[in-house]
This record gives C-alpha cells, sequence and structure tokens, in this order.
C-alpha cells in the first residue's frame, strides 16, 4: 500500500441507488423526485466520512469484476479509500441498495448483498495475511452473515482490536447477539435495533445503552432520531440531545453518527464532546442536500 490505513471498514461496499421525493411518501405513491447512483454501503459510508475527516480507510469487502465492479473500485480510490485488500470474486456480481425516500422519512428500501455474504470469510482473508497482526480501529458492519460474525465474535484477532460495530439495518440487529459479551466491542445503535437486539421495548436510549451493557457489552451508544443520544461504559452514562433540523435525507445517517464519533475519539475527544461532535455531524448531514 502507499498508504498507511488509520481503519479497517468491514463489510458492505456497493452502490447506492436511491430515489427521494421533497413531501411526505405513502405505500404505492408515484411521484417526482431525483434519483442518485453513488458508492455505499455500511463499510463504505463509513470509510468515507472518516476520510472526510482526515483519516485513511481501507475497506474489507467484496466487489466483482463486472463492469459496476470496476467502476465501483474506481471510485473507491477516487474517494481517498485504500482498496488493496477487496476480494475480487469473478463469479459474483457487484451488489446494490435500493431505496425510496420522502420528506417523512424512509418509505422502502432493498440491500441486493448477496455477493457479500456468499463470499464470507473469503474478505477477511488479508487479516491473516498482510494485515497480520492488526491493532487499530476496525468498523464491523451487520451485512455480513450471522455464521461469519458469530465466527469474527470468537476470533482473536478481533479481541486484540478497537471493534465498532454497526447493525446495518433494523432487520439484521439480532445478528449482532454475539457481540455481547464481546471484550472490546462498542455497538452503535438506534433505539428500534436495540430493542430488536434484546427483544424489549425501551422507553428511551439511556435504558437501552444500560440493558445492552447489563447484557455484557463492553460499550454501546444508542440513538433516537430526534431525541436523547445516550452513551453506556463501565460505570459511565451521557444522554446528549441532538440538534434540530429539518430531515432532507436519512440513507447514511448511522454511518455518519458512528464515523464522527470514531474520529473525534481518535482525535483525543472526551466522552461527552464525542457524542456531541456525532450528534451534530448527523444533523448536518441529514438536513443537507438530499441529492
Amino acid at each position: 500500500m502507499t498508504k498507511t490505513a488509520d481503519i479497517l471498514c468491514i463489510g458492505a461496499v456497493l452502490w447506492d441507488i436511491i430515489g427521494r421525493h421533497d413531501e411526505n411518501m405513502e405505500r404505492g405513491h408515484d411521484r417526482p423526485g431525483h434519483i442518485t447512483r453513488v458508492p455505499g454501503g455500511v463499510a463504505m459510508n463509513i470509510a468515507m466520512a472518516v476520510q472526510a475527516y482526515g483519516m485513511t480507510p481501507a475497506v474489507l469487502t467484496s466487489i466483482g469484476t463486472d463492469a459496476e465492479g470496476q467502476e465501483l473500485m474506481q471510485a473507491c480510490r477516487g474517494r481517498g479509500v485504500i482498496t488493496d485488500h477487496i476480494y475480487r470474486p469473478t463469479d459474483l456480481p457487484t451488489d446494490r441498495y435500493m431505496a425510496i425516500e420522502g420528506r417523512n422519512g424512509l418509505i422502502a428500501a432493498i440491500a441486493d448483498a448477496h455477493s457479500l455474504e456468499e463470499a464470507g470469510a473469503a474478505i477477511l482473508s488479508p487479516l491473516t495475511k498482510a494485515l497480520a497482526g492488526w491493532r487499530g480501529l476496525i468498523a464491523l458492519d451487520g451485512n455480513l452473515t450471522l455464521d461469519l460474525l458469530t465466527q469474527i465474535a470468537a476470533d482473536p484477532v478481533f479481541t486484540k482490536a478497537d471493534l465498532r460495530i454497526a447493525p446495518a439495518s433494523p432487520g439484521k440487529a439480532k445478528r449482532l447477539q454475539p457481540f455481547l459479551s464481546h471484550p472490546t466491542a462498542t455497538l452503535y445503535v438506534n433505539l428500534e435495533e436495540a430493542g430488536l437486539l434484546l427483544d424489549t421495548d425501551f422507553p428511551d436510549s439511556a435504558a437501552a445503552a444500560s440493558a445492552l451493557l447489563g447484557q455484557g457489552l463492553h460499550r454501546a451508544l444508542v440513538t433516537n432520531g430526534a431525541e436523547a443520544a445516550s452513551l453506556a461504559s463501565g460505570d459511565t452514562l451521557i444522554t446528549v440531545t441532538p440538534p434540530s433540523v429539518e430531515v432532507k435525507r436519512i440513507t447514511g445517517a448511522g454511518d455518519t453518527f458512528m464515523a464522527a464519533h470514531v474520529s473525534a475519539e481518535s482525535k483525543g475527544a472526551t466522552p461527552e464532546a464525542a457524542l456531541q461532535n456525532a450528534l451534530q455531524a448527523t444533523a448536518t448531514y441529514i438536513s443537507g442536500d438530499s441529492y
């Protein structure tokens, strides 16, 4: 590599195809709007965001050798992401994500990450070769299969790293249960995902973060939309209310939150300052230009 990575982002790197309409939408609506296609996926979103904060990310993922994959590889490099260790299967297509958003939030989405799931442990091979002995930051996303996530949770390589985990979506939150007893894992979830993970309805982020620690989790950050977000670690519980903004886009908001928090901590911010920084960055993102 010509550069040394500050963080490894492991998981989905794909094309995001997002359709947005400026007003509220409901099921069955057919409305004018804007459609964009940009590099996305949880791992890629985090990589791009930390790069914007001055960090150097590398991604471990699966990208096909088809035309879409070649274009995506070029787009990753153009955004300052190290691609040296990406698994490139010749028999699997490049993954895609499609979403419809209105002013009232996400209407529907489909994540086609089947190639990443089929690639399985092959994407981790650099950790036993070129990146052997990695002790730094790792951002892991829940788009990986339950079998692979379970394997990672028990792997000594990952117990020596600073492991940060995002569930990818509420539907995949339960996949992260193997990390509840992991010695170095920090879990970033929203209130719904925390509830699904523990099969409980929580009244607020503080209750959810505390409950996650009660299950053995090393550290938890729980967001709740426009309501207060909380960080729980050891005997510390910090709760901060995010800025009030008009929401113009949703996809990638959780990844922005995680990246901003990781970046702030890497620069020595206090726990409360890092949480405030992440909430401000997320507010700026969701209220920004939607296309």
